[in-house]
């Protein structure tokens, strides 16, 4: 027989758990992908029992099917269309049993749109702390609809129970559904919603009022459409924000009263713990003083903490290197293979422990709580520079990318504090700078340790986040006053209360962010280096000769031995090739910023993506010598300027190097985004030759007063 495919939507208010949730009930099983026609994120995952097969989709955060930005509009937009791709055969909608009146309001407009839901009350091991008693049977005659209570914590409790009751939901799923609605239309709305429905082809009246409300947003409603309700609106004098407002009081002022009999509160103050915390946390002078030690602390353990494994892997790939070349015949596929392909991907593997690192030690600071105070924090400093609060969310979300952060701007209700934030994101240093800094900063900065504990490398790098967040700003304030912002929006912000990490979310987190990196920067990474392997290893045949020959002559003139004499055929051949030929034709333009025309290869293929540079270099330096013992770092490390004698990677060079990644935009997809979020390419021209200017003439200031 076979299986049934059903959709199950995963809502709820933010900070209810819904990730904790849905990790539980898909384990593995699991991955991340757009929603269509927009560039947010869903995750989905499968749920498999019995004879059925349950996508599970966990939608974004929300607190109403009124929208106030693109990530409600997604939900309203989906749960009002029947022919949406991700249109739900049932919800789950999760709730915190902590703050549980909040959830009515979207718990029972989704209720009246018709959908089977089964409520999941979350958090339940907090109750006893907390002074909370519930009853599960009140709660289920209350809300029509089955409860179950839950704990993400301690293997998850009654996560069992919640799988079972959505597979006897699915079961059910075509008999006849409660008609019951929480909210009756006043006598303005059903008119309007009456006439209206003909229109749409529902039934629900709810569905109707929801559409009349925000037609104009809507996507799957044709133009004539979006014209005859407009029409119809005007027609009844339809004021949609006041009707929602009065819609929202009346269902709380209706259902807070039914929800206390089934849940009640001893009297305890469950906020006691929080308030005072947050009188440290976010004091005005303390807070920051926190927030910048626990940064300290996070750019510290990134180079301590990950110096083992690094190594290790460094090791291994130097190891598979040596077996490829004792155990394979002499070919143009060995070649592949080994300079190619391994030296690719062990130049991108090897940074998989700081990047675990450091998603390891944020995803904490966000299960406990912290982020959203940091947030809170820096609000009325952003908007000195014409930001707000919600430009820090931007800000931290590039440290994981620039493009979540672009896209997070959609918050905001002024234009052109969006386009500031917009424009600035990309200098803040997200992941995929961290393999090309780790590898510069392990070149030329000395690894010396102050006071036992005070790591010279990882001050460094925590200086070039500072960096980026100090030019993001100031050229935010720059922005202000030539794009002339006149309004700021406000940041509306749910502070929630600090909890202890739930360490399966913590891994998961990991666990996705390091899988992103190595298979989505991976593919990248390995076709470049496929490429680039192919420039390097050839040329126009008349001159790798030439190379050959000349190279021979100059090791008999010195009396080289085998190896030294190979490896001068290799460079001299390397520097002929098509790669070399790309990299001469740059050297004149980048020279004056100590750059050679190995570097200048690099710095066009990691335009691509930034961390493409690593496994450039490490193509380069693989085809460049034969010393199969050496790693890399070491090739590198030794590697000396053909013009000037002095090490290529040097202070100055590995600074000015460093400042260039810091501020240019090397990354096709940021500016992709870019266009798609302003609907034009004229802004992300405008970024692209803003950064790389300030790169160019930072480094060439760098470089030329030091060396």
């Amino acid at each position: 027989m076979a299986k049934k495919e059903f959709k199950i939507a995963l809502i709820g208010n933010p900070n209810a758990g819904k990730s904790s949730v849905f990790n539980l009930l898909t384990g593995m099983h699991q991955k991340t992908g757009n929603f269509p026609g927009v560039t947010v994120d869903k995750k989905i995952g499968i749920l498999e029992f019995e004879n059925n097969n349950v996508t599970i989709i966990d939608f974004p955060g929300l607190y109403s099917l009124h929208t106030s930005s693109s990530e409600e509009l997604i939900v309203t937009n989906v749960l009002l269309d029947k022919n949406n791709p991700n249109y739900p055969d049932a919800i789950v909608y999760v709730a915190d049993v902590t703050t549980l009146e909040k959830h009515i309001l979207l718990f029972t407009q989704i209720k009246d749109l018709g959908f089977p839901i089964i409520f999941a009350l979350n958090m339940i091991d907090l109750v006893d702390a907390r002074g909370i008693s519930y009853d599960v049977e009140k709660l289920s005659k209350i809300l029509e609809s089955p409860v179950v209570d839950i704990s993400c914590r301690a293997g998850g409790h009654h996560i069992d129970k919640l799988k079972t009751t959505i597979y006897n939901v699915l079961n059910q799923f075509n008999k006849k559904k409660s008609l019951k609605k929480f909210y009756r239309l006043n006598s303005l709305e059903q008119k309007i919603v009456n006439e209206i429905k003909p229109i749409l082809a529902t039934d629900n009246d709810y569905n109707a009022l929801l559409t009349i409300h925000h037609c104009e947003k809507m996507d799957m409603l044709d133009p004539e459409i979006i014209t005859k309700i407009q029409k119809i609106k005007t027609k009844y004098s339809f004021k949609s924000l006041p009707l929602q407002v009065e819609e929202t009081m009346n269902r709380y002022n209706t259902f807070s009263g039914q929800i206390k009999k089934g849940i009640q509160i001893q009297g305890k103050d469950e906020n006691v713990f929080t308030r005072k915390l947050d009188n440290i946390l976010t004091h005005k002078t303390f807070g920051p003083i926190i927030f910048f030690s626990l940064m300290f602390v996070i750019f510290q353990a990134i180079f301590s903490w990950s110096s083992y494994p690094m190594d290790l892997i460094d090791g291994l790939f130097t190891h598979i290197h040596s077996f490829v070349e004792q155990n394979f015949p002499q070919s143009t596929f060995r070649d592949l293979i080994n300079d190619g392909i391994i030296a690719g991907i062990g130049g991108m593997v090897i940074f998989i422990p700081q990047i675990a690192i450091l998603f390891f030690l944020v995803s904490i600071l966000e299960e406990i709580g912290y982020m959203a105070r940091s947030v809170f924090m820096f609000d009325k400093i952003m908007q000195k520079f014409g930001l707000s609060g919600r430009s820090i969310v931007a800000f931290i979300s590039s440290g994981a990318c620039a493009i979540p952060a672009i896209m997070s701007t959609r918050t905001m209700s002024d234009w052109k504090e969006r386009l500031i934030t917009i424009l600035v994101s990309p200098f803040i240093s997200c992941s995929a700078r961290i393999p090309v800094y780790t590898l510069l900063i392990g070149l030329v900065i000395p690894s010396k340790t102050f006071f036992g504990i005070i790591n010279l490398q990882g001050l460094v790098f925590m200086g070039l986040y500072f960096l980026g967040i100090i030019t993001a700003l100031l050229s935010a304030l720059i922005l202000k006053k030539l794009i002339k912002a006149k309004s700021n929006s406000y940041l509306l912000l749910e502070l929630p209360n600090y909890k202890m990490p739930v360490w399966r979310n913590v891994f998961y987190h990991v666990f996705n962010k390091v899988k992103s990196f190595v298979f989505e920067a991976g593919k990248i990474i390995v076709i470049i280096s496929i490429v680039l392997w192919f420039l390097a290893s050839y040329g126009p045949s008349s001159k790798m000769q030439l190379a050959e020959q000349n190279a021979i002559a100059l090791a008999q003139k010195q009396n080289l031995s085998e190896a030294e004499t190979n490896d001068l055929i290799a460079s001299k051949k390397l520097e002929v090739s098509y790669a070399g030929h790309i990299g001469k034709l740059m050297e004149p333009g980048i020279e004056p910023l100590g750059f050679d025309w190995k570097i200048g290869i690099a710095l066009l293929t990691s335009f691509a993506a930034r961390e493409v540079f690593v496994g450039t270099m490490a193509t380069i330096y693989s085809i460049g010598s034969t010393d199969d013992e050496m790693s890399i770092r070491e090739r590198m490390r030794t590697e000396r300027n053909g013009k000037t004698g002095e090490l290529t990677f040097n202070l100055a060079s590995g600074l000015s190097l460093l400042l260039f990644y810091v501020f240019a935009m090397q990354c096709m997809a940021t500016l992709a985004v870019v266009k798609k979020e302003t609907g034009t390419w004229k802004w992300p021209i405008i970024q692209f030759f803003f950064m790389t200017a300030i790169a160019y003439f930072s480094s060439l200031l760098v470089y030329q007063l030091m060396s």
